[in-house]
């Protein structure tokens, strides 16, 4: 099956045109070999739940991978500890059961938690046959949680992040993951912040052992050379590989799903039009800045979450429109919440400590649509 450009769901080498993340994979590891805890937290479509597939396999050499979807899991799982429970076994059952590592005899009590036949199951129960699981595993057991905000209004997941925190810190005297990985939009802070009060959340942190998660998973010009090249080698268009990588990343600074976004619309649509005969053709600047057009005029879930954050929060609304409307500057300031709401989001970024609108693309959306009163 020939390769395609994809910006849905996951995407796979074997598929799709892809950016190599193995830089990317090899910090991540690193980490990992370190024993930090840690979240990756960034915008929609930003290549979270790619990069955690790939992770995935990439230290499935050296250790057991236990690899969650929380989208798996019903809201009413979420809704008291034992259903909870539950559902957590279920999936890390599945997840690492084809490892011969463990004893039967665990995995038979993991079915158990499963299928709820645990007498007066709790979250401690749970997390010392965890703790026995990785005793007796000989590699290390990495668990990775995928879009932890369907947890977010949940305080049973709370509780579970404590149980995390309590495992990391006396993980001296029993036994605990390696590393734990929790992937979504939100920051854990925010999370917590919806479910206690502020001096609950200030003197009692559930993840205060996190470390810091600075790896730049935006796409670089020369990581979009490298995409095109591959594409390049199949299709034969002629391209100006570099020119047309640098043009695509001034439109989008290397958002990962509008720079293929771009690529998908050059090669399915633009491609064959009268304006654009074939791949030679479309492959031009011209061709960028019509598959621009084409971004900027579709429906998707990109920009309907940013609508959506907008309406939601008056004060982010308020600042994207002085800083794009009114030509004010806006410094930048950690204690801002719209500020910091829109750096979660991956709607602005910080340059020379002032903010700025992360690329033209969401620049001309919000001027032309958002924001208007």
């Amino acid at each position: 099956m020939a390769k395609k450009f994809n910006v849905t769901g996951n995407c796979r080498p074997e598929n799709h045109y892809m950016v190599d993340i193995t830089n990317r994979l090899q910090a991540i590891e690193t980490m990992v070999d370190s024993g930090d805890y840690f979240t990756i937290n960034r915008g929609r479509q930003y290549g979270k739940t790619t990069t955690l597939h790939l992770l995935a396999d990439y230290l499935q050499e050296k250790n057991v991978v236990a690899s969650i979807d929380f989208q798996n899991l019903d809201s009413s799982e979420f809704s008291n500890v034992s259903s909870f429970v539950e559902a957590f076994a279920r999936e890390f059952y599945l997840s690492i059961k084809t490892d011969s590592v463990l004893p039967g005899n665990i995995l038979q009590t993991l079915q158990k938690f499963a299928a709820g036949e645990v007498p007066r199951v709790s979250l401690r129960k749970l997390f010392l046959s965890l703790s026995e699981c990785c005793s007796l595993s000989d590699r290390p057991i990495i668990l990775i949680i995928d879009e932890v905000d369907a947890a977010s209004d949940f305080q049973v997941f709370l509780d579970f992040l404590s149980q995390l925190r309590s495992g990391y810190l006396n993980r001296d005297a029993a036994p605990t993951f390696q590393s734990v990985i929790l992937a979504g939009v939100q920051d854990i802070r925010n999370i917590k912040q919806k479910l206690r009060s502020e001096s609950e959340h200030q003197a009692n942190s559930p993840w205060n052992v996190a470390s810091r998660f600075t790896v730049d998973m935006s796409f670089s010009p020369s990581d979009i050379v490298s995409m095109l090249q591959e594409y390049e080698a199949d299709h034969a268009t002629g391209m100006d590989i570099t020119s047309i990588a640098n043009l695509i990343y001034e439109y989008t600074s290397g958002y990962p799903v509008l720079v293929s976004g771009i690529c998908k619309y050059i090669d399915e649509e633009i491609a064959g039009t009268d304006t654009f005969p074939d791949l030679t053709a479309a492959w031009t600047a011209q061709g960028v800045v019509e598959a621009v057009g084409h971004i900027y005029d579709e429906s998707n879930m990109l920009f309907e979450s940013l609508q959506d954050k907008l309406n939601r929060y008056p004060e982010l609304h308020d600042m994207l429109y002085s800083l794009l409307m009114d030509g004010k500057p806006v410094m930048y300031n950690r204690y801002d919440p719209a500020i910091q709401s829109a750096l979660m989001y991956g709607f602005i970024r910080i340059e020379n400590k002032t903010v700025v609108v992360a690329n033209r693309i969401f620049e001309t959306q919000l001027f032309d649509d958002q924001l208007q009163l």
